[in-house]
């Protein structure tokens, strides 16, 4: 499944251009762009798998650094601060991951 079967290429676009300077990524910002609020929990689940490259139920590190290139492969890897922001907001149990049920995902 591709992405853009959930979400609209044109929000994604948007969306991605509103980040391309380093440090202006918000995950909050990002997430509305792409219309993930409206979007139903089922819908919300396939796109977390989609964003869960190793497929172990959680996103780490790693993957919030490349985060952005899972909308497209010219997009750039969001900095060190940007990932230390992303994680603390996502992860509700402290243990360095964010799941699905995680904050971020859970109240967009």
């Amino acid at each position: 499944m591709a992405i853009t079967d959930i979400l609209s290429a044109k929000d994604i676009e948007s969306a991605l251009s509103s980040c391309q300077a380093d440090g202006s990524f918000n995950y909050k910002s990002f997430f509305s762009t792409i219309g993930l609020p409206s979007k139903t929990p089922d819908q919300i689940k396939k796109v977390f798998a989609i964003l869960d490259q190793d497929n172990n139920g959680f996103i780490e590190e790693e993957e919030l650094h490349l985060f952005l290139k899972n909308f497209s492969s010219t997009a750039r890897a969001l900095t060190p601060a940007e990932v230390k922001d992303f994680l603390t907001a996502g992860d509700s149990d402290g243990d360095g991951k964010i799941g699905v049920e995680g904050k971020t995902f859970r109240h967009l």
